[in-house]
């Protein structure tokens, strides 16, 4: 199998498996559990960096104000995301952070018009109409808006958007080591005043404590995997590989953790897929012209 594949693959597969983790930390607040995730996955970084001698790369980043600063707002974005995800998966709305993850495709195709003046084609604008569609469909059939869904799909559009600007040119390891160290403090002191008032549920002392600290590897090995693939893969493949996550949530959500799928959630779900499977046959078509455009 191709190294790209396969380490592309094996990121999103574990994305996928995300939720079965978190269920696991079920009787913490979701604050605590991102505020070890942040903890942990900072110090997971700081042992790679030091066994790759990676510090020249991080003084660099560092020496970059504006890249500093970039970095410091996509680690805040990123801890929003995963805070929108922990609680949807402990609160029984996996399938709400699914298909947030699906809705993910259309505002970072909305922001890309916004922001970075790209164009939609007339199918990509028809797949927004039709997601848009989808929106309202869910909001009227929850009877309210799906906020989680929404949440972690807004957060993570606007982190993409972010680590586009810079992602080119800071390596995987060190933009994610910049990022948690960013949000390090605030999440520090929140854990140390849990402590102190007794909130605490992640003792040192047993098997559910360190289940906790594993949220540190556990949040930076998928990263890793999916650095080494987006280097070896070709952006289609990536962007179709990427479903590979929110299809597993959705399975789990629905059929393991038997989340309810009435029939308005199964409609806005059916609209919402036919927008990305749009979506993705663009990019396709484009790229398939371009490679038979002479040289």
């Amino acid at each position: 199998m191709d190294k790209g594949l396969l380490y592309g693959g094996g990121a999103y597969l574990l994305w996928a498996l995300f939720p079965l983790y978190f269920k696991l930390l079920e009787d913490s607040p979701a604050l605590e559990i991102i505020g070890y995730r942040v903890v942990c996955s900072l110090l997971f970084c700081v042992l790679l960096l030091a066994v790759g001698r990676q510090w020249r790369a991080v003084r660099a980043v560092l020496s970059n104000r504006r890249a500093t600063w970039t970095l410091a707002l996509a680690g805040v974005l990123v801890t929003a995301n995963w805070t929108f995800y922990v609680v949807g998966v402990n609160s029984g709305r996996t399938l709400d952070a699914a298909l947030g993850y699906f809705i993910n495709p259309l505002v970072a195709a909305v922001l890309g018009v916004a922001v970075l003046g790209e164009r939609l084609s007339r199918v990509q604008w028809v797949a927004f109409a039709v997601g848009t569609l989808a929106c309202a469909v869910l909001i009227v059939g929850y009877g309210q808006v799906p906020w989680i869904a929404f949440g972690v799909a807004g957060t993570f559009g606007v982190y993409g958007l972010i680590k586009k600007q810079v992602g080119a040119k800071v390596p995987a390891l060190v933009g994610l080591g910049v990022e948690t160290a960013a949000v390090t403090p605030v999440m520090m002191a929140y854990l140390v005043w849990l402590g102190l008032a007794g909130g605490s549920t992640a003792d040192p002392g047993t098997a559910y404590g360190w289940l906790m600290y594993l949220a540190g590897p556990i949040t930076a090995v998928p990263l890793l995997l999916f650095a080494a693939g987006a280097r070896r893969l070709r952006l289609v493949t990536l962007g179709m590989i990427q479903y590979i996550a929110p299809i597993g949530q959705f399975v789990l959500g629905w059929l393991v953790f038997d989340e309810p799928m009435p029939a308005q959630r199964w409609v806005g779900f059916v609209l919402v897929w036919t927008a990305v499977a749009m979506f993705v046959a663009s990019a396709v078509s484009r790229v398939g012209r371009r490679g038979r455009q002479p040289a």
